[in-house]
């Protein structure tokens, strides 16, 4: 008997409850998934607050990202077998001890990698390695801003960057959170809680601006992360912590023949020849040490104090549940 951790209807992070139930027999072209460790992303947020529209009718398993042990595996199934470890992001149905999951979104973890390090990174970093060689594939020398620098995703893009060559410029709120940015990789973190950050960073480019801007905050600094580009600039609106943008129009692009893109990492995902190679390229990333992971680690029945961490931000890095 396993158990999952559920809504019922939308809300806080109260209306999470555990309940038991019997892992299911994989079908085709499925594998049955024991998790031994689980991610927590702003998106399960998002989906728990009604945000995002439900997949289901009622009792949603969030979650978008684990790691595991193949337990069983269905028909038609190449390549996978039973105590293999593996790991995999894809939206939902994670907040529990098992999951069926489809062949074709699972990847098998080196030796370099642990679970709870695949855990923590599936997500965050395959959603860094799209924003950085996809969305806008940053160069050698450019300046850009990455907005939310101490969380998951920015923690593991600061590193991503500096190794790139790249001049990081992020944001975080409070000493420790600037520091921690300072820490993995950023060349200046501006506290936007104390200073302006579009005066900041046109301070430090010189007037010039931003090759790019990173921005998963959404209301409350898209126009400004479009205030701070350069002509030509891209804007990479991949979140909203902080609210949908909806104040930014298409002419606010006019300032300076700007480009936005509103990419959705699961669209990448659903490439298995991207997701094999952007999981290589991280997991190398990681085992190399060129990435190191910032993990807090939380009891999977407790996920309810996680989300409510999670929106007061007062986390950094990557949360993990284990189950």
């Amino acid at each position: 008997m396993g158990y999952a951790i559920v809504a019922p209807a939308p809300g806080g992070p109260e209306v999470l409850k555990r309940v038991p139930f019997t892992p299911p027999a994989p079908g085709a072209g499925e594998v049955l998934v024991r998790h031994t460790a689980i991610g927590v992303n702003f998106i399960d947020v998002y989906f728990r607050s009604g945000l995002y529209p439900w997949p289901v009718e009622r009792d949603l398993i969030l979650g978008s990202e684990a790691a595991g042990v193949v337990e069983a595996v269905g028909p038609e199934v190449a390549g996978f077998a039973p105590g293999q470890r593996v790991a995999y992001t894809l939206p939902n149905f994670a907040y529990a001890t098992h999951r069926v999951v489809p062949a074709a979104h699972l990847v098998h973890l080196p030796e370099s990698v642990s679970d709870l390090q695949a855990a923590a990174a599936m997500l965050k970093g395959l959603t860094a390695c799209y924003l950085l060689h996809d969305s806008y594939a940053v160069q050698e020398g450019q300046t850009v801003l990455f907005h939310a620098a101490a969380g998951g995703v920015g923690l593991i893009a600061g590193q991503w960057l500096k190794a790139k060559g790249v001049r990081a410029i992020g944001t975080a709120g409070g000493p420790e959170k600037v520091a921690l940015a300072r820490a993995h990789g950023y060349a200046e973190v501006i506290d936007y809680r104390s200073e302006d950050f579009v005066a900041r960073v046109k301070e430090l480019t010189g007037g010039e601006g931003v090759h790019a801007a990173y921005d998963s905050v959404g209301r409350d600094t898209i126009l400004g992360s479009a205030e701070v580009l350069r002509s030509f600039g891209t804007l990479v609106s991949f979140g909203q912590s902080s609210g949908p943008p909806d104040q930014f129009r298409i002419s606010h692009l006019a300032r300076a023949s700007l480009r936005l893109t509103r990419p959705m990492l699961f669209h990448y995902t659903a490439r298995r020849d991207w997701l094999e190679q952007a999981a290589a390229a991280l997991f190398e990333m990681i085992g190399s040490g060129a990435i190191r992971l910032d993990i807090t680690e939380m009891p999977l029945a407790e996920a309810a104090a996680a989300h409510a961490a999670l929106e007061g931000r007062r986390t950094t890095g990557s949360l993990v549940l284990r189950p």
